[in-house]
C-alpha cells in the first residue's frame, strides 16, 4: 500500500522516524521562574552545608524522672501515665536535679510539677539513660535516672503543665507503642517485670 502524503508535511511518520539528535529544535531560554527556583535552591544548599560552629565545651546535665503506673480496676494489668512534650513526643515526666536534691527527690518533685499527682510512691530505681545534643557551641551530655513510681489514688486526675501537648493514662501495650524513646521502652518492660514479681 502506498503511504499517504501530506501536501505540507510530506509522509505523516517522518518526524517520528528521525532520531532526536537530528531534529532542528530551537532551545528556549530559561524562564524567569526557573532562575528564581535555582536561586532558592542555592540558598537552601548553602544553609544545609554551611560550616557549623566548633564545639567549645561539654556540659553535663543530671536529670531524674519516673515511670508512673497504676493497676487496672481488675488488677490484671497496669496503666502507664505519659506526657506529650512541645514537639508532640510521648515520654515520661523528668527534669533537672536541683542543688541539694537527690535523684529520688527530683523524680518526685518533677512528677508533681508535670502531672499534678501528689499521692505517689517512689518504689525502686530502674536504671539510667543517656542523651546528647548540641546547644549552640556546647555539647550537652544528659544523664537521666529513672524510678518506678506508683500512683496511689485512682481518683486523682493528672493535670499537665501549659507547655505540654497532652497527658493521659495508657494501657501498657499502648504506652509501649507510643513512647518515643527506645531506652525508656526497655525500662518500661523492666518495670512491668518488677511489678509482676513484686520486686520493689
Amino acid at each position: 500500500m502506498n503511504q499517504k502524503m501530506s501536501p505540507r508535511m510530506g509522509p505523516t511518520n517522518k518526524v517520528a522516524s528521525e532520531p532526536l539528535s537530528k531534529r532542528s529544535l530551537k532551545v528556549p531560554e530559561a524562564l524567569p521562574t526557573e532562575r528564581i527556583k535555582e536561586s532558592a535552591l542555592d540558598r537552601i544548599k548553602s544553609a544545609v552545608f554551611r560550616k557549623k560552629t566548633t564545639i567549645q565545651s561539654i556540659v553535663r546535665e543530671p536529670t531524674s524522672g519516673g515511670i508512673i503506673f497504676r493497676f487496672t480496676k481488675d488488677h490484671k494489668d497496669i496503666e502507664i501515665l505519659l506526657i506529650q512534650d512541645s514537639k508532640e513526643r510521648w515520654t515520661i515526666p523528668k527534669g533537672h536535679i536541683e542543688p541539694g536534691e537527690t535523684a529520688k527527690m527530683t523524680a518526685r518533685r518533677e512528677i508533681e510539677e508535670e502531672t499534678g499527682l501528689k499521692n505517689v510512691s517512689v518504689l525502686a530505681w530502674l536504671g539510667k539513660i543517656h542523651f546528647k545534643y548540641r546547644r549552640m557551641d556546647k555539647l550537652v551530655l544528659m544523664t537521666t535516672q529513672i524510678y518506678l513510681v506508683q500512683a496511689l489514688d485512682d481518683h486523682e486526675k493528672p493535670e499537665g503543665e501549659k507547655w505540654m501537648k497532652g497527658i493521659r493514662w495508657f494501657s501498657f501495650a499502648e504506652a509501649l507503642d507510643v513512647i518515643e524513646y527506645e531506652d525508656i521502652e526497655k525500662l518500661m518492660l523492666l518495670a512491668k517485670k518488677k511489678i509482676r514479681a513484686g520486686d520493689y
